[in-house]
């Protein structure tokens, strides 16, 4: 449905050093930097038909937050959402709500962790185990 996700940064060198190591959990390759056509810095991650980006506003105004947004990313196994979380605490994220680790939802048991990045953005690392059958 989507084709890329892109946030807001205040420091875009601080945030391509975040997500390096975040999303390379995930095993997405280090980050594309780019400039745009109105001169603002960008960076790209690829990964799994996938795109999500971080960039310097282009109205020249404060990057913000999505007071209620989160952006869930989809790990492998339990032990890889306990990896997303403690690189992004290692690399200036913030552990937020209940410690990662297993929830009953409708769906099942899910394993989740949440974390803001260093610009406040809300981040869910997120397995969902397969079905049996």
């Amino acid at each position: 449905m989507f084709s890329h996700v892109m946030v807001g940064t205040a420091d875009l060198d601080r945030a391509i050093a975040f997500y390096d190591a975040v999303l390379g959990v995930l095993g997405a390759a280090p980050g594309a930097r780019s400039q745009a056509g109105t001169g603002h810095w960008r960076a790209f991650w690829r990964h799994g038909g996938a795109s999500f980006g971080v960039c310097q506003p282009i109205n020249g105004e404060p990057a913000t937050v999505a007071n209620g947004g989160t952006l869930g990313f989809l790990c492998d196994s339990p032990e890889q959402v306990q990896r997303f979380h403690d690189v992004a605490v290692a690399h200036g994220g913030t552990s937020i709500e209940q410690p990662p680790g297993p929830r009953e939802s409708v769906a099942g048991v899910l394993h989740l962790a949440y974390v803001r990045d260093p610009d406040g953005h809300k981040l869910c690392a997120l397995h969902r185990p397969k079905k049996a059958g």
